[in-house]
């Protein structure tokens, strides 16, 4: 048992380290553009379904109540957590439109489309990013396995190299966290870095 548990954090480490060797340049270019949009009083929408939607709204958690520093509350909405709207959408509608159409009622241009599919085919966020993208949104991609069809939509795609399901969770919330504060650094604690 042991070993198997050094395996498992091996692994994670391993992944961790292939995709920070592939994303560096866009981790920068995701921070400066929800940094941008932000400033310019924009708000970040995220969405994703099981582990991703629970990662969704932790991130929103992150931007809304604080980070690591004392700060203003950031514009953050999970699309994940309003079981009245998603159920309703699914029941009249189709259990594929219960992001898009959340996006079509709040989001407007220059708002950041964050959405999280490990397979990067999800039908609900790839429907997500084409409403986003209609409306001129950002959309910023956390996919997983080849990338899927959403990696191949979105502005910015973070893609792990990977086809285990929580690897990839591992990766997409500690690139979610790193994300988080460094847009907390730009706009708060360090001029040098804006």
């Amino acid at each position: 048992m042991h070993d198997y548990v050094v395996k498992v954090f091996k692994e994670s480490s391993q992944i961790k380290d292939i995709f920070l060797n592939e994303n560096l340049g866009k981790i920068v270019q995701v921070v400066d553009v929800v940094t941008a949009a932000l400033k310019a009083g924009n708000k970040i929408l995220l969405f994703g379904n099981g582990g991703s939607a629970a990662d969704a709204q932790h991130i929103a958690g992150e931007f809304i109540n604080r980070f690591l520093i004392e700060r203003p509350p950031l514009p953050a909405i999970a699309l994940t957590t309003d079981t009245s709207v998603i159920t309703s959408i699914g029941n009249d509608y189709d259990f594929s439109e219960i992001f898009s159409k959340q996006i079509k009622a709040t989001g407007q241009a220059g708002d950041i489309a964050w959405g999280m599919s490990t397979s990067g085919m999800s039908p609900n966020v790839v429907k997500a990013f084409e409403s986003a993208k209609k409306m001129g949104m950002i959309t910023i991609g956390f996919t997983g396995k080849d990338g899927g069809d959403i990696a191949k939509m979105v502005d910015y795609s973070l893609h792990v190299s990977s086809g285990s399901t929580p690897r990839i969770q591992e990766v997409h919330i500690t690139a979610s966290h790193i994300i988080c504060e460094l847009v907390d650094v730009k706009l708060f604690q360090r001029p040098d870095m804006k």
